[in-house]
Order: C-alpha cells, then structure tokens, then sequence
C-alpha cells in the first residue's frame, strides 16, 4: 500500500490538469449545484499541485450576505485531519513518539480498563485504540470546559476492544491527542494549531475556538424551509475532534500542503503516514483513502454544518466543500464527488435531490398519519360496536398497530444509536437537522396513541352520548338489516 501511495504522490508532479477543470467551468457546476440543492450558502476551492484553480462562495447567510471564499464555516470531523498534522510536527521534533502509549505522554489520562495503558498515538490517530461511544459517558465529555477536563472526565471510563485490534470511529481520540499536543507543546491546543500550522500555511481566518473566529450561523432544513439555528452547545472550542472553522480560501492552503505541495509542515514520510490506512480499515490519520481511485477524503458533520475535504494524488487535485447547513442528506459529498469527476474528465451527475424526496416522503407519512388519525377518532364507535363480545386478547391485539410508533418513539435515540454502531444519540440531538423524521415520527405516535386511547374510552364507558336504549350505538349490528 505504501508503494502505491508513493507512485500516485510522484505521478502527481506531473500530472496535468483536464481540460474541464476551469474556474469558468467550477463556477457554472457550482451555481447549477447550488439551485439544485437549494443549500442556502456553500463554498468550495479545487487546488491542482501547488495553485489554488478557484475559490468562490455561493448563496448568503442568515444575515442575507453573499457567502463568499472568505466566510468561516465550521469543518466539523475535517478537523481531525489538521490535529493529526498537528501530532506529526510534534512527533518529528522528538515531543510526542507515535508508537509509545500515550498514558506514558500525558499526565492525567487514566481510565479503570487496564487495556488503556496499552494505547498508544498511531491508536488514537487510526481510531483503533478500541474507544467507543458504548463504553464511554459522552454526554458528560460534552459538558467539558477544557482538553484537560475533557481527559480527567475518562477516568471512570473503559474501552469496547484490546487496542490495536478493532477500527471504530470515536470522537475521544481525537480530543485525547489534541490534548497529548497540549501536554508536548506547553501551548493550549488552538495556540499550538496558530502557530504550528495555521500560522505557516497562511491559514489567517482559521481557529479552534469561535472566539477567535466567529463562523457563519448554520441552518436546518425542516421540509423543504432552511432554518436558522445555532449549533447544538458540546465541547466544541480546542476539540480537536470537530473545532475548526476556516474558510474556503484558507483550505485551499491546506489541500495544497497536503498534497505535498507548497509550505511543507512535516516531511513527506510523515505525510505519507497520515495517509496510509491501516489493515483493520481503509483509514489513516484523519484521512480515508478509497481503494478503488485512490482519492483521499474525509468528511465532516455537525448540527447546522457539513463539509468534506478530498485530495487525489493520481491527479493532484485537491477539494473542499464547506456549507452553513445541515441536512438528513449531505449534498457536500455530492458535490465533491461531481467536482472529481470533472478532475477526472467525466461529466459529473447534477447533485441535489436527495434532501427534497426524503423530507418529501416524510411529509407525506405525517400528513397520512395525522388523515388516519382523524378518522381512526371519526369512527371510534363504529369500532367499537364491531369489537362488542369480542375476546379481549383480540382487541387488544388490534390495538398493538396503533401503538406501534409510540414504542418506536419511546427507543428511538437507542434505536438509532443501534444502526450507528454505537454512537450515542441524545434527544436534543434529534430536533436538529433529523428534525424532519423526528417530526414525522411524532404525529405518527400522537396519532396512534389518541385513535388507541378513544376507542378505549368508547368500548368501555360509550364515550359522550352513550345512549342507555338496548339499540343503542354500541349494539352489536344484526345481520339481514339495515
């Protein structure tokens, strides 16, 4: 694998860019992709070997101004790969040792599973340390004011696997080794990434803290109405998890040093590194690599932002998408992927779509839920007369559908932390960009729950009106009349 990366990294000194790939060409795709998803703002920047190719904004913030290649956004998950830099100038200086455990680098790190004083840094960087969201309390890590109290959190904590033997995306590592940067460097975290890679790249409107650099607000979509909100409170500034906000113009610098381009902040061996995956998963250092093309990306999401960085040694482009929204369909990666296909020669696919027919579906299951309800209530007695003398096991059982979402309702942060392979799922989590399956999921319980609790009160008390005449209306109907 090492090979393979090395020849794509010095096919990349030659590779010539297509044709396709204008800022003319970038700017039509981007507007056509911008009414497309009807995002309300996004930036991008292609970089080819060591040239910014463009670098644009598109649509406004919450404020109605143009966004533009100068507008900060949060990169979310993106961040990782500017922490993992970060670790790999403090590695080459002697500060941190990539395979010594980082119990042994960083006082204060404990936990009560003596399989953590196994891990070590190339752990925490490939994710393999055998943290998981399942055996570690997150929400209490998102109420942290510091790295340093974020790591003190953890000492009641325990990992899921030996390290080294299983991969899992978890956020704690990252945050752990922007911390082991803390404790090497003597700087806080976003003073170290200033003045050891922003600094050098010219990255001049890039922080970790919104303090230092106030991003764009961010917006839901809630069926088809883009919303604006702040983001959801965690620990968001100094994570080195998700804390970075920068701007298109400033990833342009970024895409181009790690392309190997540009101001080198680490040597080409150790670049090579953070881009080479392990065998337990096609992940390096913060970066994903994609066997087939051999592109290297890594997306990010929050609550009110998407974004996505790739860089492609075969052709030596470099691209990031960056938007001040967030949705249950991330059109970033969308965009990203028809941006490489022009890199590539290929007609990219129009993005856009996926976010109007989900919230689209979901609208229609909370307004055919809400129809069934009304007449579920409508026609309470008449149910209820069918039901007369019946067993009651068998009404019951009648009842169970109605009752159904309501139960689903009840799981549904566990459910879906299930079919996220563990990541916890909080219920203010849910009333952001989910809020549309949230919403429908609602209606649809509230709906069931009421027709269920009427025909309940009907079948039992007669409900309003109950007449006392034997031919009453909840006499059982007698064949053969009308």
């Amino acid at each position: 694998m090492k090979s393979l990366l090395i020849a794509l990294y010095a096919a990349t000194a030659v590779a010539a860019p297509t044709p396709a790939m204008t800022p003319v060409a970038i700017d039509t795709y981007m507007r056509d992709a911008l009414e497309a998803t009807g995002l309300p703002g996004v930036s991008v920047v292609v970089t080819h070997g060591g040239k910014v190719v463009h670098a644009a904004g598109y649509g406004h913030d919450s404020q109605g101004r143009a966004v533009t290649a100068n507008t900060p956004m949060r990169v979310a998950s993106v961040s990782k790969s500017f922490t993992a830099i970060a670790v790999m100038t403090l590695v080459e200086r002697g500060k941190i040792k990539l395979d010594e455990p980082v119990a042994a680098q960083l006082p204060g790190f404990r936990m009560t599973d003596p399989r953590a004083a196994r891990i070590t840094v190339r752990h925490l960087l490939n994710q393999t340390s055998g943290l998981s969201d399942t055996t570690v309390d997150i929400r209490e890590l998102d109420s942290s004011t510091s790295l340093a109290d974020y790591t003190a959190r953890l000492a009641d904590d325990g990992l899921r696997a030996d390290p080294g033997t299983r991969w899992e995306y978890c956020n704690v590592n990252y945050n752990l080794a922007a911390r082991l940067v803390e404790a090497a460097s003597g700087q806080g975290f976003g003073d170290y990434l200033r003045e050891g890679v922003f600094g050098p790249l010219g990255m001049k409107s890039s922080a970790v803290s919104d303090q230092v650099v106030k991003p764009a607000d961010g917006h839901n979509s809630i069926f088809g109405a883009w919303l604006p909100r702040p983001e959801l409170p965690a620990f968001l500034n100094d994570s080195g998890s998700g804390g970075v906000i920068t701007t298109a113009a400033d990833m342009g610098k970024w895409l181009i040093a790690q392309s190997g381009n540009g101001h080198p902040l680490v040597k080409r061996q150790s670049l090579e590194t953070m881009h080479t995956p392990t065998d337990l998963r096609d992940y390096g250092m913060g970066w994903g690599l994609d066997q087939e093309t051999g592109q290297l990306t890594h997306s990010g999401n929050l609550f009110t932002y998407t974004a996505v960085e790739a860089i492609s040694p075969k052709t030596g482009y470099g691209i990031a998408v960056m938007t001040n929204s967030a949705a249950l369909h991330d059109d970033t990666y969308d965009i990203m992927l028809g941006l490489t296909a022009m890199s590539e020669g290929r007609t990219p696919d129009r993005p856009g779509g996926g976010r109007h027919l989900f919230e689209l579906v979901l609208g229609v299951i909370a307004l055919v839920a809400l129809g069934l309800g009304t007449v579920g209530v409508v026609r309470a007695r008449r149910w209820a007369a069918l039901r007369t003398g019946k067993p009651w096991w068998r009404t019951g059982l009648r009842l169970v559908p109605m009752i159904a979402p309501a139960a689903v309702l009840a799981a549904y942060p566990d459910l879906l932390s299930f079919l996220m392979n563990g990541r916890t799922v909080t219920w203010a989590q849910l009333t952001y960009f989910p809020a549309p399956m949230s919403i429908t999921l609602l209606v649809t319980a509230l709906a069931g729950v009421l027709v269920a609790a009427v025909r309940i009160c009907v079948l039992r008390w007669g409900g309003p009106g109950r007449s006392s005449s034997p031919a009453g209306p909840l006499r059982a109907p007698v064949p053969g009349r009308n």
